[in-house]
């Protein structure tokens, strides 16, 4: 496998950017250090639920997530998670809750990452990003997968711990392959997966499976889905994508094959396009581009050598 050079171009992909946080991973243990800057003046805090966050416009016109002094924030304990440090030595927390707080102003409103990661700053991205993977993480492992025993939290949320058996169990993240195919003439191949609307396209992706390098997922995945083979595999880029919990981990592969047979399971459709082609398309809305925050943009953009069409998060 080789690196694709050019995978820092001019726009940083969405939720990757440096976001100035120190996840500062020695302090979880320590419970006196999370106490004192869990009460410390200029700790800020926000809650996540269902995969939310209350964002809000600032007079200059930035988007920015609803952040409280530690001392204003909602009573919880048990699902508290410390998110790291900034470069002023602000701590962050992030507050599990069954439900967004109300705002008496009403002027801010609740959003998920499709929608906030393309209006925050890096910095907000990056806390946010931190706490949904956490959220959706914690909602979905309360049970030991050993014995059965209740879990409880440890470590700042980065842990559930079982009472019965003792095993420790960890955020788990799920590897993933996407990648724009590209044949001899520099066609792209696009795939339209069954459950989409009609007009929406974008890159092959699939997980990589056990005992399976990531290269070798690029051409299983590419060959079941569109009964294409590929030969070359260049890495471009990785993106964190907590949709639950996802590590996106981006390729360009070249075919060395063009005869398309979808798999009718996952796929429903699937055609090369010419860059002339995905433009006309583009232009008479017979395509639909990718989410802007999905690394699936990226990918075609480097493809095609320039942005492509905006499109909403709805």
């Amino acid at each position: 496998m080789t690196t694709w050079t050019d995978h820092t171009a001019d726009r940083p992909i969405s939720l990757t950017a440096p976001s100035g946080i120190d996840r500062a991973a020695h302090h979880r243990l320590d419970e006196a250090w999370l106490a004192a800057a869990w009460s410390h003046p200029t700790t800020r805090c926000f809650v996540v639920s269902g995969g939310q966050v209350l964002i809000d416009e600032t007079p200059d016109g930035r988007t920015e997530l609803v952040m409280t002094p530690s001392f204003e924030a909602p009573l919880t304990e048990a699902h508290r998670y410390f998110l790291g440090i900034d470069d002023d030595g602000v701590s962050y927390f992030a507050l599990q809750k069954d439900a967004l707080p109300g705002r008496i102003d009403q002027s801010a409103r609740a959003a998920g990452l499709r929608e906030a990661g393309l209006l925050l700053s890096a910095r907000d991205t990056g806390l946010m990003v931190h706490a949904v993977g956490l959220e959706n993480w914690q909602r979905t492992h309360r049970f030991c997968s050993r014995c059965g025993e209740r879990t409880v939290i440890a470590a700042a949320g980065h842990i559930r711990r079982c009472p019965a058996c003792g095993a420790e169990h960890y955020p788990r993240t799920d590897p993933a392959v996407i990648m724009a195919v590209t044949d001899e003439d520099d066609r792209i191949l696009l795939g339209r997966q069954v459950h989409w609307p009609e007009g929406r396209f974008s890159t092959l992706a699939g997980f990589v499976e056990p005992g399976e390098s990531i290269e070798q997922a690029v051409r299983r995945e590419v060959f079941e889905e569109a009964g294409i083979t590929v030969g070359q595999v260049e890495y471009v880029a990785s993106q964190p994508w907590p949709f639950p919990s996802s590590l996106m981990l981006g390729f360009m592969a070249r075919a060395t094959t063009t005869d398309v047979e979808v798999d009718g399971d996952e796929i429903h459709e699937a055609r090369w396009f010419s860059r002339e082609e995905l433009r006309v398309a583009f232009e008479a809305g017979e395509v639909l581009p990718p989410y802007g925050i999905s690394i699936a943009a990226r990918l075609i953009e480097l493809w095609y050598g320039k942005p492509l069409p905006t499109r909403s998060f709805v």
